[in-house]
């Protein structure tokens, strides 16, 4: 089984190695690895480069300008010609050597499942051994879509076919496409997934999810958006709930 990993990439010189390098520590070595560059203007671009010749030609790096990252990661998918495809950022890192062995055991052991996903953490890039917020995926259920939960997105591992069958990141969306995404695919369509009780990426903090205020006011607005547009009821005041239970997760 092929396992696609995608990594959006725009002026990451200061983190990309850490994703490279942690993909190329994988265990698991049928993977197929896309770089997808928006046009950096810093040394990502070389950087990348740099590392093609040790994924003895499973490495492929696109580099064109784009639309944002939700554009960026639709590219790559299209792109992609695994069985399986996962998505790894350009400021994150495998916490393990072996989560690509553990996704791709969970597909092999059950053909009907669609899709997997687990836990991540996160940490500041002033000590990336420290963590600061654990977000473990262990109690979702499709149900608490409702409230906005939703798996933690950067250990979600899908087939190919299913994005070939119900479509990829609405690129409408400002900073929760990924939200929408998995609504479409796991409340709406009810794809087979299952969990793996497993720490899959480590974060910096300071993403498009985690960069104050505003973009909670984003996520919100991108969440009732998302609710409307999948013809689901839904309003503020029982999204707004997920920020009180989200305290638990911080250290």
């Amino acid at each position: 089984m092929k396992i696609s990993i995608i990594t959006a990439t725009y002026n990451s010189a200061a983190t990309v190695r850490d994703t490279i390098e942690s993909v190329l520590r994988q265990t698991y070595k049928d993977v197929e690895y896309i770089v997808k560059d928006g046009g950096s203007i810093d040394d990502t671009l070389s950087i990348c480069q740099e590392y093609e010749t040790q994924f003895k030609g499973r490495m492929r790096i696109i580099s064109c300008p784009d639309k944002g990252l939700y554009d960026a990661m639709n590219v790559g998918i299209e792109a992609a010609t695994g069985d399986v495809i996962g998505l790894l950022n350009s400021d994150d890192f495998y916490t393990s050597d072996d989560v690509l062995q553990t996704v791709a055991t969970a597909f092999v052991e059950n053909s009907k499942l669609d899709a997997v996903y687990g836990d991540i953490h996160y940490v500041r890039s002033s000590d990336l051994k420290k963590c600061v917020r654990y977000y473990s995926s262990k109690h979702f259920r499709k149900e608490r879509m409702l409230k906005g939960w939703m798996p933690a997105h950067p250990s979600f591992y899908c087939r190919r076919e299913v994005y070939q069958k119900n479509g990829l990141y609405d690129t409408s969306f400002k900073v929760a496409a990924d939200f929408e995404q998995l609504l479409r695919l796991i409340y709406i369509h009810n794809i087979e997934v299952k969990y793996i009780e497993k720490d899959f990426v480590t974060m910096r903090l300071g993403g498009a999810s985690t960069s104050g205020w505003l973009s909670h006011v984003n996520i919100m607005n991108d969440h009732l958006r998302a609710f409307r547009q999948n013809g689901i009821r839904n309003n503020v005041f029982r999204l707004a709930m997920r920020y009180i239970e989200k305290l638990r997760e911080y250290k």
